[in-house]
């Protein structure tokens, strides 16, 4: 008879938040696949496993019920569902997304907020990007494609961190889940707020074509799109560009031949391999199966980890360095299957093609004085909380 998967009871979610990789670089080598007592998941850390649970959604259910998400958010979102009721939530918010739309409205837009933002910084000083930059361009840049250009840089950044702190709240703790609903509540009156503008003059923002729609989507997933969108459409492009930009500012070589090649979309492809900002996601196991000679029983809930598998041996050499000029990345930090992020395009363009290039033309000397004083953080979502540069 097949056996379980072994079990840990020393790995912290502490430790997780703080350092994960020398985690799961031991896991993937010595118990890849892992169940973890702290987090009450099965960890798969290596890439073809990861893969394979998220091209098999009838087999490995988004619905997983034992995640705080639902909690967090106020609503069962298409994050947690599968097949047509997935797709039909997906598709409600697709137009905002299409290619056209993109080329011609949301870049010369972020191409605007971009500019203005970077000429704010000054020159000739230490400046922690995280606060400055990073966290206010993905929010501004957000907050028109979504249609919530009322809200404040400020108000979206806090909402944001609220719901990724609200639906990664494994430990069930009553301060996260105070803090989300105090969001919850903001948000709510604000789309109640809105609806009437976006009905009266239609756009191509998310909340407008959802609201707008022939067959429009129930009010409460409507909703519940426009808050995924927040939680994940802020976390992912901040952290993408304040991570790429510590992978440049310490290899000083790369970075110079990056500026030389114009090679941007390389550099934040290797940012987002180095450091995944959506570092694992979860899936509920709908009958017995067995990974790497584990039974995994119905009921059972998996997490891939994303951060891992990007580092796999199997795929890369010297996985655990950042390296702009790898000759392959099959990163996983966009995710596979149903579920592909459709924000990636977006945050492409917005961070590759936009933002650095922007960047390093204004302050080309620009310079990472202490790395040490760079401060990582986060199991769920994780990139640096603190990045603190010369200005140059």
């Amino acid at each position: 008879m097949t056996d379980l998967a072994p079990l840990d009871e020393a790995i912290t979610l502490d430790q997780l938040d703080r350092d994960p990789f020398p985690i799961y670089r031991r896991l993937r080598r010595d118990a890849p696949v892992l169940r973890v007592k702290a987090v009450g998941r099965t960890f798969l850390t290596k890439a073809a496993d990861t893969k394979h649970v998220k091209d098999h959604p009838k087999l490995f259910s988004s619905d997983d019920p034992n995640t705080p998400m639902k909690r967090a958010f106020w609503a069962h979102t298409l994050m947690r569902k599968d097949g047509e009721a997935h797709l039909r939530e997906r598709m409600a918010m697709a137009p905002a997304f299409a290619p056209k739309v993109m080329r011609d409205e949301w870049m010369p837009l972020y191409r605007r907020i971009a500019e203005d933002y970077v000429a704010r910084l000054p020159r000739g000083e230490v400046v922690d990007l995280f606060p400055a930059l990073s966290g206010p361009y993905a929010a501004r840049g957000l907050a028109i494609l979504l249609g919530l250009e009322e809200a404040t840089d400020e108000e979206m950044q806090r909402w944001s961190q609220a719901l990724i702190d609200g639906a990664g709240n494994f430990g069930w703790r009553d301060k996260p889940f105070e803090r989300v609903d105090r969001a919850n509540e903001e948000m709510h009156a604000l789309f109640d707020r809105l609806q009437h503008r976006h009905r009266a003059e239609p756009n191509s923002s998310a909340f407008s074509v959802m609201l707008n729609a022939e067959d429009p989507i129930p009010e409460t997933q409507i909703h519940a799109n426009i808050k995924i969108a927040i939680g994940g459409g802020i976390n992912e492009p901040r952290d993408a560009l304040n991570t790429t930009l510590c992978g440049l500012l310490a290899n000083p070589d790369q970075l110079e031949e990056v500026k030389r090649n114009a090679d941007w979309d390389r550099a934040f492809e290797e940012g987002i391999r180095w450091v995944a900002p959506i570092s694992v996601s979860s899936r509920l196991v709908t009958e017995d199966t067995e990974i790497r000679g584990c039974l995994i029983p119905k009921g059972d809930t998996v997490m891939t980890i994303q951060a891992s598998a990007n580092r796999d041996e199997d795929l890369y050499e010297d996985g655990e360095a950042f390296i702009v000029d790898r000759d392959r990345n099959p990163h996983q930090s966009f995710g596979n299957g149903p579920h592909f992020c459709l924000g990636a395009h977006v945050a492409r363009r917005a961070i590759g093609q936009i933002m650095l290039p922007i960047l390093f033309d204004r302050f080309p000397s620009m310079t990472l004085p202490d790395p040490g004083a760079v401060i990582w953080r986060g199991f769920g979502f994780h990139g640096p909380t603190c990045l603190p540069v010369l200005l140059n």
